[in-house]
């Protein structure tokens, strides 16, 4: 399985297909997703590459941390696990008054 990069500060005209191919001269990308804010469509200026290999993903990190992708810095790096959520949806309410 490949190592997972998260990249942040990235520019909001950038697309998955542009983010897979500046990763891609590190190596085979196995997928680059943008997170989009789900209110107005937009990029929220960051994302996540998946890259097949740790060495790949190590060569990702080393040769475009810092670099400048359209005006603006970016910053890559091993992505973290995702932390879990809890799940205290609202859940029925009680039944008021008596039974």
């Amino acid at each position: 399985m490949g190592k997972k990069l998260y990249v942040g500060n990235l520019p909001y005209s950038t697309t998955e297909d542009s983010l897979r191919e500046t990763f891609g001269q590190s190596g085979t990308v196995e997928s680059a997703t943008i997170i989009i804010d789900r209110d107005t469509g937009r990029s929220k200026g960051f994302g996540f590459v998946e890259m097949s290999n740790d060495s790949e993903a190590q060569a990702a990190i080393e040769a475009l941390n810092g670099t400048n992708m359209d005006g603006r810095q970016i910053k890559v790096n091993e992505a973290k696990p995702r932390a879990p959520r809890d799940n205290r949806g609202g859940g029925g309410g009680g039944r008021g008054g008596r039974w």
